[in-house]
Formats: structure tokens, C-alpha cells, sequence
């Protein structure tokens, strides 16, 4: 369908909001974003991009929909991922972020007459339908809140709404001070020529290509399709291997067998039940999901949304001189 090209952002001044927006701005789209009030976010982007900075839990549904006015298209690229430990029960927490705001958002969005909306969601919900005997949903409150997210945004009438299922993602931001979700594991590289990790791998993909895309699903998506995107399967000796390069050394990865993993995981659900919390990836039976080789087969995907693979190698750098404190 042919759109007028105005859209809007949510979560516009997070890591793959600032990339969503870049993309977007590269295949002339005309970008505001929304997204919360931090240092240096303002002067993410050129001054044809309207930054609006405001706490999407604190903002009413009035102020929203002046926001949506006008706009054509949507980018939900807020709510929180499986790192976070809530307080016990974590459900509620992951249900609220990731299922309530954003069919709210949509809701309004619908109301404010634009037309079609891209939510980037989690390749962990692609697992869920291909390795129905993990009990992924069951076991896990960060997938379940995924998957109910998915069925909840496919199914909203008069909105044509397309989902990203989005693997481990690589890249930088030019924040100073800005934390990629890999520093710990990179700071573990980086002071040890000898890894010690586990056993199978996942896809992975640059933050570049996620935006890419998401263009992709605006202007040519099948609406109600939940797309697995990817660039490349990496297991995990090839992914430190390649980080490790990235950072300008060379390391030995050192395969340890799954009983390991498991006690270790297992000492990490037992010191979340001391602090009354509860992680949205149960540590408990997270080792199966782990050390299983989580690679998509994204040929189609590509095909459909047109984003260009091959760029991991430049992420990883973008990664590892984020994490040094240089500007990307």
C-alpha cells in the first residue's frame, strides 16, 4: 500500500529506536520519536526529526493521540527484555511492558487513523511454535509475555500490523556512557585468552539490518505476519571467537558440558528466590534453550523485507568500541 510516508517511533531514543530511526530517515521517511527523556538524546538526529521526550507510562491517552495524529505508520520499539529480574511473580511485570503499553499504544494508534504498525518482538516466540516440547510459554514469563504480545497485536481489527522477531542483536549507539547488553560478556573476553562457555550458538544480527528491516515490513510486510529475521547462525565458540577479533585478539573457547551449565543456572534461580525475584528466562530450564543451536533459516524473511545481511562483522566492532567508550 502506498503511505504518505509520516511515522512515528516509539521508543525512538532506545538502541533499535535510534536505528529504526536512521533507516527510516535513509528511505525518506519523515520520523518523529518518542522516548524517554535521556542524556544526549535530543541530539541523536538531524533537526528534521521531531524527538518528543516523555515517559510512555506517564503519558495519558490524550497527550498520545495528539502525538498520533497525522502520522500513517507505527514503530513499537519499546518495552523490556529478558535480562530483567522483577520482583516474584515476574508475569505481571513482562504482561504490563510488553503486552499492555503496547496494545494500548495501538489501540489509540487505530483512533488517531494510522494505518499499519511494525512491533519488534522476540525470535524466542518462533521457538516457541517450532519446539512445542520446551514449554517455552510455560516456563518462561519473558516468552510468554512475547507470545501473548504477538497473538494480542495480529488480532487488533481496521490495523494492519506486521512482527519482528528479533534475535541477539549487535551494534552501537553514540551515547557517552550508553551500556551494551554484551559488556559483561565482552569484559569476559577481553581479560582472558582462554573462554570457558557452553555448548550450541543462536542467529544473530547487526542493529542496522534490524532497521532495514523494519522499513521493509512498513512499506511491503504481509499484515498479521510474525517475520524471524536474521543474518547469520553463529554458535557461541564462532560468536566470542569473532567478538574477541572484533576487540583485536585472539581467543580459545572451551566447551563446558550442559551439567555444568545447569548447576550454575540452577545457583542463579536459588539466589533470585533469596531476593524475592523471579527472571523472565527461568533459570531452571533455561540451559535447554541455551545450549540448543537457535538458528533461523531467514532466506524468506530476507526476501520479503529486503534487508541487507553480511554486516555482523561491523557490529561487532561497533559493539566493542561502544563498550570502550568510543562514539560509533
Amino acid at each position: 500500500m502506498e503511505l504518505s510516508k509520516r511515522v512515528i517511533v516509539v521508543g525512538g531514543t532506545g538502541f533499535l529506536g535510534y536505528h529504526a530511526v536512521n533507516e527510516l530517515l535513509a528511505s525518506s521517511w519523515e520520523v518523529t520519536a518518542l522516548g524517554l527523556p535521556l542524556a544526549q538524546s535530543v541530539d541523536l538526529y538531524p533537526s528534521t526529526v521531531r524527538v518528543v521526550l516523555k515517559n510512555l507510562n506517564d503519558t495519558s491517552d490524550e497527550d498520545l493521540m495528539d502525538l498520533l495524529q497525522g502520522q500513517e505508520a507505527l514503530v513499537f520499539a519499546a518495552g523490556v527484555d529478558d535480562r530483567v529480574a522483577p520482583q516474584k511473580p515476574a508475569y505481571p511485570f513482562f504482561q504490563k511492558a510488553n503486552v499492555q503499553a503496547c496494545v494500548r499504544v495501538l489501540r489509540l494508534a487505530k483512533q488517531a487513523g494510522i494505518k499499519r504498525a511494525v512491533v519488534l518482538g522476540s525470535y524466542f516466540a518462533h521457538f516457541e511454535r517450532l519446539w512445542p516440547h520446551l514449554k517455552l510459554v510455560e516456563r518462561h514469563p519473558y516468552i510468554r509475555s512475547r507470545v501473548e504480545q504477538e497473538t494480542a497485536v495480529t488480532s487488533i481489527p481496521g490495523l494492519e500490523v506486521v512482527v519482528l522477531e528479533l534475535p541477539y542483536i549487535f551494534g552501537g549507539m553514540p551515547i557517552h556512557g550508553w551500556k551494551s547488553l554484551w559488556e559483561p560478556l565482552i569484559k569476559y573476553i577481553r581479560f582472558t585468552s582462554t573462554v570457558f562457555y557452553m555448548k550450541g550458538g543462536s542467529a544473530c544480527i547487526s542493529a542496522k539490518a534490524v532497521g532495514q528491516a523494519i522499513v521493509g515490513a512498513l512499506e511491503h510486510g504481509e499484515p498479521g505476519t510474525c517475520y524471524p529475521i536474521s543474518d547469520e547462525n553463529l554458535t557461541w565458540s564462532a560468536l566470542l571467537t569473532r567478538l574477541a577479533a572484533a576487540d583485536g585478539h585472539q581467543i580459545r573457547v572451551v566447551k563446558l558440558p550442559d551439567w555444568i551449565i545447569k548447576i550454575g543456572l540452577y545457583g542463579l534461580w536459588l539466589i533470585h528466590g533469596l531476593l524475592g525475584r523471579e527472571a523472565g528466562l527461568d533459570p531452571r530450564y533455561f540451559a535447554a534453550l541455551q545450549t540448543a543451536e537457535t538458528f533461523i533459516d531467514s532466506k524468506s524473511s530476507q526476501e520479503a523485507l529486503a534487508y541487507k545481511t553480511g554486516g555482523l562483522d561491523q557490529a561487532f566492532r561497533d559493539t566493542v568500541y561502544t563498550r570502550k567508550g568510543v562514539s560509533t
